[in-house]
């Protein structure tokens, strides 16, 4: 059975995206039998068609994972069906998320880094105001939360 994930963050340029990257190449690398379609959203409509933001990429890159194809886009209503987990980079896009119609079946609404309780934090910071470190960080915890919600996927 297919796990469907959609990562959310405002602008879907910088930690949407990496979630996405780092979700798809260490479900590859280390649990290569695991099913999963994965995708990354924004709550704002800014970046539409956007790629990510080059630093971004070139943080990504350096450790191996791949973005640069990836498009910006608008998280969609449909998402919420579609999907079984919508996860949040903050509380601020998991309120929005909160604004918007559910129905029954619908995906488990939560923050991305409840999957990864030791990291110190519940939120991925915004690094797009920052230097490298920043981007650095969000790399880090997005590694941190894509392996414990891989453990929590091939466990269920």
């Amino acid at each position: 059975m297919t796990s469907r994930v959609l990562f959310v963050c405002l602008g879907n340029i910088c930690r949407s995206p990496t979630a996405e990257g780092v979700l798809r190449a260490l479900a590859v690398r280390e649990f290569p039998g695991l099913e999963l379609e994965v995708d990354s959203a924004g709550t704002a409509n800014y970046h539409v068609g956007d790629p990510p933001d080059r630093r971004s990429v070139a943080a990504a890159r350096r450790r191996g994972y791949e973005l640069a194809s990836l498009r910006a886009r608008h998280i969609r209503p449909d998402d919420l069906q579609r999907f079984d987990y919508v996860l949040a980079m903050d509380r601020a896009n998991l309120s929005e998320l909160s604004t918007w119609p559910r129905h029954a079946g619908s995906a488990q609404v939560g923050l991305f880094l409840a999957f990864a309780p030791d990291c110190g934090t519940d939120e991925v910071p915004d690094p797009y105001y920052g230097g490298q470190e920043e981007f650095e960080r969000v790399l880090d915890l997005c590694e941190a939360g894509a392996r414990g919600l891989l453990h929590h996927l091939s466990a269920g």
